[in-house]
């Protein structure tokens, strides 16, 4: 099974950094930095912690595991973290290298209902996970540092 990890980087001023995702042919979307466990990886957390930097340059806290998601042949795993510190001019992730894969633009929302329901966050799951979390009140990243 293909492991997944993604990160719900919340940064100092509670917004969260996102990739727009803007590829020929499709409407732009955005998604969560992270990617594929990979067998040289220590951990998931590890895996998490590399992918952190590759696509931004960053480092980390991680929170907790929020959310996972897994079908026949994937597992994705979403953690909430805290990061302070990115670069995305600095990114070193071999898809950004990679002829056809369209732009990968950083940016940074409200962590709000309203931040969330002005992108199109995929996979709609942990859209739909976050905006129930954050209208809850119970994402408890702030309760957490």
């Amino acid at each position: 099974m293909i492991e997944r990890v993604r990160a719900i980087l919340v940064t100092p001023d509670d917004t969260m950094l996102v990739i727009r995702r803007t590829r020929p042919g499709i409407p732009e979307y955005w998604v969560l930095p992270g990617g594929g466990v990979e067998p040289s990886d220590a951990s998931r957390e590890a895996a998490l912690h590399r992918e952190i930097h590759e696509e931004i340059a960053g480092k980390a806290d991680i929170v907790r595991l929020l959310h996972t998601m897994e079908s026949d042949d994937e597992r994705q795993l979403f953690y909430l973290a805290r990061i302070t510190t990115w670069s995305f001019e600095d990114r070193t992730g071999p898809e950004f290298s990679a002829e056809g894969r369209g732009a990968y633009a950083l940016e940074e929302i409200p962590l709000t209902v309203e931040g969330l329901d002005g992108i199109d966050l995929k996979p709609e799951e942990i859209a739909h996970v976050l905006r129930g979390a954050v209208s809850a009140g119970t994402l408890g990243v702030e309760a957490s540092l």
